[in-house]
């Protein structure tokens, strides 16, 4: 086991999957494209959903690969995270609307694991990362992602809990 990688990987799991929040918590709509355009997908649902946009992916792309360096890793190691982390909520959203389920709704598991595990695979080489450390990292980013989002929804930071 690696805890430092795990630490590493899980600060920077959290700045991208949280960044979005909290723009949204503080910028409300400005700035707030849809990523997908309002295109609806062939089912005649939305392709990923209002609350998926531009601004979100924009700032966790960059805080975060700007943020790597104060834990120890390169900026285009959490460039490449914060995009696997995106990529995998992105799915998360797809695979949702095809479901039936609205922007926001929650599905646990389907919200956290395709957001923690994609970038543990992408960066597994870069920090030196093995089977049981994203195992380990992807469970506890799952738990970690449940309680804080249910404390951001007391703080009023946001909308639902999940």
């Amino acid at each position: 086991m690696q805890p430092l990688a795990i630490a590493q990987l899980l600060f920077l799991l959290t700045l991208a999957n949280g960044t979005p929040v909290v723009a949204r918590w503080l910028l409300r709509d400005r700035w707030a494209w849809p990523l997908d355009g309002g295109v609806k997908f062939v089912d005649g649902r939305p392709l990923l959903g209002a609350t998926k946009t531009v601004r979100g992916i924009a700032l966790a792309l960059g805080i975060t690969a700007a943020a790597a360096p104060l834990v120890g890793v390169s900026t285009a190691i959490g460039l490449q995270l914060a995009g696997a982390a995106m990529l995998g909520d992105l799915l998360s959203s797809f695979v949702k609307r095809r479901l039936g389920l609205p922007p926001s709704s929650r599905a646990i598991g389907l919200d956290q694991i395709p957001e923690a595990l994609l970038p543990a695979l992408v960066c597994q080489q870069a920090l030196a990362l093995d089977a049981a450390d994203i195992v380990a990292a992807t469970a506890i980013f799952f738990i970690g992602e449940v309680v804080l989002s249910r404390l951001l929804y007391r703080w009023r930071i946001r909308e639902r809990p999940y």
